[in-house]
């Protein structure tokens, strides 16, 4: 039994290296889209810091900066569902040349802004009433999903035209997709809120300036296609 089944394997093994191995004719290509939207909202991550040498008081004075943030972001009329609490933090500091502990206290909010005609009101606003640290503000668009899926397409078009491009000249055509991978990536913009608008000084405080151009947002689609050639 064993001999038959050495005998089977080996026959085998001889038909495998006896045949040819098919070659699929393919093309591979990269294929980019591309959309460009204005942003409809943007998104502000603002943080209130306080330093001091007693950690109560520390704590208590960013308590309250905090607390007139939160109650200028609801005077803004924007819906609780689109701010919140992000970060809490009290840290102590320990200065070895002076051999003294002082205390730092943070709090940072998020904010979703869906009206942007409010956007200078509402930095001005979180200024005034504590905010001291910007760290970071990205313009977005809410139908992000529906503009990703419009790139994709394109991308996958303008890989079968290059395709079509490539093999026209072999007197070969573009048969079916065989193997698709998508490379896409998203990039917000993050244009800086001018920060000369917060220290204007009273005569000027006034003017009506424009603070930023928040441009548009760049949707990128990149994929690779291997197409087989008919």
């Amino acid at each position: 039994m064993k001999k038959l089944v050495l005998f089977l394997t080996i026959m085998f093994m001889t038909m495998s290296y006896g045949q040819e191995i098919k070659q699929i004719p393919q093309i591979n290509v990269n294929g980019e889209g591309k959309v460009k939207v204005a942003p409809d909202q943007v998104c502000i991550s603002a943080t209130v810091e306080t330093k001091g040498n007693n950690a109560k008081d520390v704590k208590k004075q960013n308590d309250e900066k905090m607390d007139a943030v939160l109650k200028f972001i609801k005077k803004m009329n924007i819906p609780t569902a689109d701010f919140k609490t992000k970060q809490v933090a009290l840290n102590p500091i320990y200065d070895y040349e002076k051999k003294k502990t002082t205390y730092n206290a943070a709090q940072t909010v998020e904010i979703v802004l869906k009206d942007l005609a409010k956007y200078d009101e509402l930095m001005e606003g979180l200024v005034g009433q504590g905010i001291n640290r910007l760290d970071n503000v990205s313009f977005e668009s809410s139908k992000l999903a529906q503009y990703q899926s419009e790139a994709r397409k394109l991308a996958i078009k303008d890989a079968k035209a290059k395709a079509e491009d490539y093999v026209s000249v072999l007197g070969q055509k573009v048969g079916k997709a065989y193997t698709i991978s998508d490379n896409s990536q998203v990039y917000h913009p993050q244009p800086m809120y001018a920060a000369m608008r917060m220290k204007e000084s009273a005569d000027t405080a006034g003017a009506a300036n424009e603070t930023l151009a928040i441009g548009e947002i760049e949707i990128l689609a990149n994929v690779t296609v291997s197409f087989i050639l008919d």
